[in-house]
């Protein structure tokens, strides 16, 4: 059955719920667009503030019906509402509440950036390497819902397996336990969910995967500064950020952007990282700084924070990356996976793992 035919057959079948105050789930304003894939099945219920529990038989109401037509694929509601969720300031300073730890996780490491096409996806992958190869238990999660990179980058094929309680079990690669919504999409499928929808989603791989034992998972944060950076901070406790940039102003003024963000939040900023920082020309050795030099670390200076390293542009990292061969896994002894190892000593050291 095709995705959008199960998505209509379970809208339809919705009309069987009941909602409080009279009428059905499937003519509720409320009810989402439903998402299907070829592994789950999620929609938003948004509700009026103060109504959340009165909506919670609705809910599993919807989950039975929803489960009933989706077979093996995982179902995944989440009841909404615009009930301010956000920090609440005094005198400009964030209190963030609610936040608890993830089971059987030690630290979370999130690898952020202010804008796209830094290469912070291949950063946070070889991060990630990096520290198991140190000798670390660690997972990564591919949070940036919107453009997940993860699968592609680890060569990870087919969708996670869900468990009978309905938990995922992860994928596992080069030693690291992954889970990403990328491989529960067919290709080319975008995700088209709202914030709260993308906030409940990310929970759910956050919360619903069995990690199992772990010193570190590392979170890949989509770019920018939007809910699911909010939604992550506000819920979870998050041991510290790295931020990646490349060299030039205008990339260094979104970093800036994003780290005035986990700040505000009150989330540790464990430093800079200089991606693309230089190149060196494989047939003379002579080194060109095409997107300028050192900015990052001027800037990391500038904002009171550690720079971590710089890593260089090298087209190899590009080339493995997009054949899911990443460099610290499959040429350990090479000069790319030595930056990288020396980035994750940095911040071993820094968040005292």
């Amino acid at each position: 059955m095709a995705d959008t035919e199960l998505a209509a057959r379970i809208k339809s079948a919705l009309a069987s719920v009941e909602i409080p105050g009279g009428g059905d789930l499937a003519s509720f304003s409320g009810l989402s667009e439903i998402i299907a894939t070829p592994s789950a099945i999620a929609f938003a219920i948004a509700v009026t503030p103060g109504m959340e529990a009165a909506f919670g038989p609705a809910r599993q109401a919807a989950i039975a019906v929803a489960q009933g037509l989706a077979g093996a694929r995982k179902v995944m509601v989440s009841i909404t509402s615009e009930k301010p969720t956000g920090p609440k300031f005094s005198h400009g300073s964030p209190q963030p509440a609610g936040k608890t730890r993830v089971k059987g996780v030690r630290r979370i490491l999130a690898i952020g950036s202010g804008k796209g096409g830094v290469g912070k996806s291949t950063t946070a992958v070889n991060i990630a390497l990096s520290l198991a190869a140190e000798g670390l238990k660690v997972g990564i999660l591919d949070a940036d819902l919107y453009g997940p990179s993860v699968p592609k980058l680890l060569g990870i094929e087919g969708k996670p397996t869900v468990r009978d309680d309905g938990i995922f079990a992860p994928h596992e690669a080069f030693g690291l336990k992954a889970m990403s919504i990328g491989s529960m999409l067919v290709p080319g499928q975008a995700v088209v969910w709202r914030g709260p929808m993308a906030t409940s989603g990310l929970r759910q791989l956050l919360r619903e995967t069995d990690w199992g034992e772990l010193d570190i998972l590392v979170i890949d944060l989509p770019p920018g500064t939007g809910d699911i950076h909010i939604g992550l901070f506000q819920q979870a406790v998050v041991d510290g950020v790295v931020i990646v940039s490349t060299p030039q102003d205008l990339a260094l003024i979104d970093a800036q952007k994003a780290i005035d963000m986990l700040r505000r939040m009150d989330v540790p900023v464990l430093g800079l990282i200089e991606n693309m920082s230089f190149f060196i020309a494989p047939d003379t050795g002579h080194r060109y700084d095409i997107f300028g030099s050192g900015g990052a670390e001027k800037a990391a200076a500038r904002l009171g924070l550690d720079f971590l390293g710089p890593i260089p542009l090298v087209m190899s990292i590009r080339e493995n990356s997009d054949a899911g061969q990443p460099p610290v896994a499959t040429d350990p002894g090479g000069a790319e996976a030595a930056a990288y190892r020396a980035i994750a000593r940095a911040i071993i050291s820094r968040m005292r793992v």
